[in-house]
């Protein structure tokens, strides 16, 4: 029996959040806590990934300050992306064992249960073959990016980073104009809220991705635990 434990984060500013994927991802290799997917909103944060293109951060330190946004380049694959209110993170942290390991297909896997949350919402969720990421026509409506972390105990890997789904319209200028979202110039982003014409807490959409998540991985039961305290930022 696969269990999922499902923590509601609400909001964290991302150094917080990144210690505490650090410390997770320890406990799980050592087998001393379950498979665990934190979900949560971060203050306004760019996060620049391993393939480090600074060139595409748009706004200087002044711009930066007036707008209250952090930098951060960290340790997981991939360009810019930018994480604000009214985007649901996720960050699973899960024991990948090497045997018959295909770490692309956890990539796949990331974005079909994002594709699977759309289409309750009647949206057609795609992928783009040359991209990692879920797209609706030549809008992205979610990023991924991941790092594989070497397990010490046993042989595989335990996952941290994760997805960035745009649930409130707002999000889509917040954030985005300062960037060129992910290095790619051609293509925009867009949010639940555009696409359907209604409103969500991000919460809600958050409850609604777990059982598409726990499908996808083959998880059989799910347990939440209580939510942790806001940060201030």
């Amino acid at each position: 029996m696969k269990e999922l434990n499902m923590e509601w984060l609400s909001r964290l500013n991302y150094g917080d959040a990144w210690e505490l994927q650090k410390k997770l991802v320890k406990e799980i290799d050592r087998q001393e806590r379950s498979e665990s997917l934190l979900l949560l909103e971060h203050s306004p944060t760019y996060t620049i990934g391993t393939d480090r293109h600074p060139e595409h951060l748009l706004y200087g330190k002044e711009e930066l300050a007036r707008r209250g946004i952090e930098v951060y380049e960290i340790d997981r694959g991939g360009d810019i992306t930018y994480h604000g209110p009214g985007q649901l993170v996720g960050y699973p942290l899960l024991y990948l064992d090497a045997a018959g390991l295909d770490l692309h297909q956890y990539l796949r896997n990331l974005e079909e249960a994002i594709i699977r949350l759309l289409a309750e919402f009647g949206i057609p969720g795609e992928r783009k073959p040359e991209y990692t990421g879920v797209w609706v026509g030549d809008r992205k409506i979610a990023a991924i990016g991941v790092k594989f972390n070497k397990a010490r105990t046993r042989r595989g890997f335990v996952t941290s980073h994760g997805f960035a789904f745009n649930v409130k319209k707002h999000v889509e200028e917040d954030g985005f104009q300062g960037i060129v979202p992910c290095g790619i110039a051609e293509y925009g982003v867009t949010s639940l809220e555009s696409l359907t014409g209604e409103e969500y807490s991000v919460e809600e959409i958050g409850s609604r991705i777990v059982p598409f998540f726990a499908e996808v991985f083959g998880f059989s039961s799910v347990t939440a635990a209580g939510t942790r305290p806001l940060t201030k930022s």
